[in-house]
């Protein structure tokens, strides 16, 4: 199979592309080439800005592939420029979407491809939806070979999940847990969630590849196992070795608290807030040999093990460490505040 991914060295992508290279299939990337180092040797590398329509449709001309797949589309206008460059150069074309583009709020916890797609509180997830929308019109009008994933919250040994972070990532939340300091959790931990690790998402993905089956559908990948977040954060900390100092607080009011650099209103009321369980009967029957194997502790242990052996990975978030301890001090405070204006015995 001869395969062409726009980016492809990304959490998702990266765990693809050494998939497809272990497997010998023949990989193009077109990137910029600033992470190309960390894939196997065997990828051929077109480096450019996809964004220079004229100079990628040099590079490609005379080519043609089984599957083109775009990893960092996030705007239908990033679309319609795919589709001028590769309308006749692919059998199939694949489609990153999202998980949050299912409605908001749910009205089903539990999701499948059909349901519903609308999410008011992340423009994110609009604009996936919007790509979805102008794909499958191209697929119905013209027969453009497309087939959408929809991936939920995928990680790696690089990348260790939470459900709030600032902009430099998870490491900040890890050394508050590490300096024994709570750490901001939503709602009352109690929603459910999914975590599937990059190398099981890449299984699924790859079954989906030159799948003919798969042409004109939308198709989620995860794992089956559901957490809670208490859960979630509980075997982070046990990963440390760490106590485990929740402090809870409403989505709303960390969404209104507006956290710096991070879209706290999309990211939870559009995505994390909710209970989800994915329903992968579709994948399963696309991929019949796909599942998921790395438990959600097993993934996070080899995300400590990497990120604490390696320094670079342990970026700092004052910012966010700080807003922590205001939102934190916020709250407290509310509290004391009630309390005190209360008639005695009410409280």
């Amino acid at each position: 199979m001869k395969a062409l991914f726009i980016g492809g060295t990304g959490t998702i992508s990266t765990a693809i592309s050494r998939r497809l290279i272990e497997e010998g299939h023949e990989l193009w990337l077109i990137n910029r080439g600033s992470r190309n180092n960390e894939l196997p040797e065997g990828a051929h590398i077109i480096t450019a800005d996809i964004n220079d329509e004229a100079y990628v449709a040099e590079q490609i001309k005379g080519q043609k592939f089984d599957v083109v797949t775009d990893f960092i589309a996030f705007e239908p206008k990033q679309l319609e420029r795919d589709y001028r460059l590769f309308r006749e150069k692919t059998r199939q074309f694949i489609y990153i979407s999202s998980a949050s583009v299912y409605q908001k709020p749910l009205s089903d916890y539990r999701i499948t491809e059909g349901t519903p797609l609308a999410n008011p509180y992340w423009e994110y997830s609009r604009n996936k939806i919007a790509g979805e929308e102008f794909l499958m019109k191209l697929y119905r009008e013209e027969g453009f070979p497309v087939t959408i994933v929809r991936p939920s919250h995928t990680y790696s040994e690089r990348k260790i999940p939470v459900g709030l972070h600032g902009k430099n990532g998870s490491f900040q939340v890890i050394k508050r847990m590490l300096e024994g300091k709570q750490v901001l959790v939503h709602g009352d931990g109690s929603a459910l969630w999914t975590m599937t690790f990059n190398t099981d998402f890449a299984k699924g993905f790859v079954g989906l590849m030159g799948n003919i089956h798969a042409i004109g559908e939308a198709v989620q990948i995860t794992g089956d196992e559901t957490l809670t977040w208490n859960q979630i954060y509980q075997t982070l900390a046990d990963a440390l070795g760490v106590e485990y100092r929740p402090f809870y607080v409403s989505s709303y009011f960390l969404s209104a608290c507006s956290n710096p650099g991070h879209d706290v209103r999309g990211n939870l009321l559009g995505d994390k807030a909710n209970t989800v369980v994915f329903d992968n009967s579709k994948l399963k029957r696309l991929v019949p040999e796909f599942c998921a194997t790395i438990r959600f502790d097993q993934g996070v242990r080899k995300a400590v093990d990497y990120i604490m052996s390696h320094p670079e990975c342990q970026i700092e978030d004052p910012e966010f460490d700080d807003w922590c301890d205001r939102v934190i001090a916020a709250q407290e405070e509310a509290l004391l505040r009630v309390k005190d204006a209360a008639p005695k015995g009410k409280i």
